[in-house]
């Protein structure tokens, strides 16, 4: 079936409703030519300033867009742009709201550890470099097309390439890149695959015009289309660093500087799992039908539901023995990725149309605590030298309101009252349930209950086990990190109402996700 979608060029009006987006992209070519022609010997915690400012502004610009689109005059209305390759909604909105405050925090967080890190040799770049990464992110949350998906998702990844070898006199810096390319490079191969199925079979690479043309296409070449869908959901998979996809992170996240694992534990994992629900909702996969009746879709959101347990209890058994923080903290991720999967894998039944609500309120939860959690790591390493669990011993004595924050954070991840995390948790479970996906419900009730030994286990050795007496340092812009996630997370725990109902007010599955051209 071709496609008959005119590839429309930008114009100047389009130009403005990008604006967040050519904000970002600005201020990134501004910030590489000062990096170029400022003096060595001054501080480039000038460009991680400006950088963090760059992002707000973005941050704001897509919060007025917002505001304006809902007037409060019913449904909003969802702008498009290059033949609806590229589409301005509240679902984008939102997503795009996460990724530059979870980016804002990443470059706070590296404010605080610049000036110290020898590590880190090239500031400079570590700063301008999250820009092109936070486009990335947000073309990957608005991408209505095949193409510019792909060039949001490459955006993104080449830029986070770079990123975690920052540390070029770190051999194991250098072992983690190496590993990172390597293993993201297989998997955009897995994604382009089959995109070029799904291309072939449907003659288009919009995502509507692929919703169109799968009726025909799953009654002509049913086994493609598996075959596309299932490819791309592997090579999202490896992204997402769901199991059993996940094994590239635990010598990433172990080797990468810290504020850069931060990024890619929650805006990389957030802009994967935003293209993975608009591909799978956009597209109209829940009602194809095969030849004999049955849904392509049930068998493509069982796969997503199967990923996503198998990354629980993977994610959770495997930390079990893992007294390396870091990589503990990445398989925390895997785990979480699979909790943040389920909402997705439910598909849309009449008892359950929350999925997006439940995604976004615990994508937010998850980014509170895990920036927060990777804060109170980069001081407590700092201090001790090291980044095994054994370095928080005796943390209440050294820091009592630093562990105070860390604890909130552990509650969170845990899932345990009065947290985000709770709430987060919660939301899913019940959305389960009332889709009467109980095996998915126990897969996460089990899982929790195992991941309470880790999470506990840095809570006795920051108030059971003797350490250094010397107090631990926070530096002003980690402390700043610390406390607002810490906040952040309280205030989820106690008024989740605040961020459901705001998401509520402004998303609906009709106007943003299905309202395709």
């Amino acid at each position: 079936m071709p496609d008959n979608t005119g590839f429309l060029p930008l114009t100047w009006p389009d130009m403005l409703l990008m604006a967040p987006e050519l904000l970002l992209g600005v201020c990134f070519i501004a910030l590489v030519v000062l990096d170029l022609f400022l003096p060595r010997s001054v501080s480039r915690s000038w460009i991680g300033g400006l950088t963090l400012a760059s992002l707000l502004g973005a941050a704001l610009l897509v919060w007025l867009r917002m505001n304006e689109m809902n007037d409060g005059a019913g449904d909003a209305e969802v702008l498009s742009l290059l033949g609806d390759s590229y589409r301005i909604d509240d679902f984008g909105s939102l997503m795009k709201l996460i990724f530059l405050l979870g980016t804002a925090l990443v470059v706070l967080l590296g404010l605080g550890t610049a000036s110290r890190d020898d590590a880190i040799t090239d500031k400079g770049e570590y700063y301008y470099l999250l820009l092109p990464a936070a486009i990335g992110a947000m073309a990957m949350a608005s991408s209505a097309n095949l193409v510019t998906l792909y060039i949001g998702l490459e955006l993104m990844s080449m830029t986070s390439y770079v990123l975690v070898a920052m540390r070029r006199r770190n051999d194991r810096s250098a072992e983690a890149a190496f590993k990172y390319v390597v293993t993201g490079s297989i998997s955009s191969a897995f994604i382009l695959f089959g995109m070029s199925y799904l291309y072939g079979v449907t003659g288009s690479v919009q995502l509507g015009g692929i919703g169109q043309a799968l009726p025909m296409a799953v009654e002509n070449y049913e086994a493609f289309v598996y075959v596309g869908f299932g490819m791309m959901l592997a090579g999202f998979g490896v992204k997402v660093a769901a199991a059993p996809f996940h094994a590239w992170s635990l010598d990433v996240y172990q080797g990468a500087p810290t504020p850069v694992v931060a990024f890619l534990a929650v805006v990389s994992k957030g802009a994967t799992l935003a293209v993975v629900l608009r591909i799978l909702y956009s597209t109209g996969l829940f009602a194809a039908i095969d030849a004999s009746g049955k849904g392509v879709g049930d068998d493509m959101f069982f796969a997503v539901l199967l990923v996503a347990a198998i990354a629980m209890l993977v994610g959770t058994l495997a930390a079990l023995r893992q007294l390396n923080v870091k990589r503990l903290l990445a398989l925390s991720g895997v785990a979480n990725a699979g909790y943040l999967l389920v909402p997705i894998g439910l598909s849309i039944t009449m008892v359950h149309s929350n999925n997006v609500t439940e995604l976004i309120f615990y994508l937010a939860a998850y980014l509170l605590m895990t920036i927060g959690a990777f804060a109170v790591l980069t001081v407590v390493s700092r201090a001790v030298g090291h980044d095994e669990l054994r370095g928080f011993a005796g943390m209440y004595y050294r820091a009592p309101w630093t562990a105070a924050a860390m604890v909130i954070f552990l509650l969170s991840l845990a899932g345990l009252p009065i947290s985000g995390g709770f709430f987060g948790k919660l939301f899913i479970l019940l959305g389960a349930a009332n889709a009467k996906a109980y095996w998915i419900v126990a897969a996460m009730v089990l899982s929790s209950v195992i991941s309470y030994y880790f999470y506990f286990g840095f809570i006795r050795q920051m108030f059971m086990r003797g350490g250094s007496e010397e107090r631990i340092s926070i530096p002003p812009a980690i402390g700043i990190v610390i406390w607002f996630c810490a906040a952040g997370t309280l205030i989820l725990g106690v008024y989740p109402g605040l961020l459901v109902e705001g998401i509520d007010a402004v998303f609906s599955f009709q106007g943003d996700l299905m309202n395709v051209e």
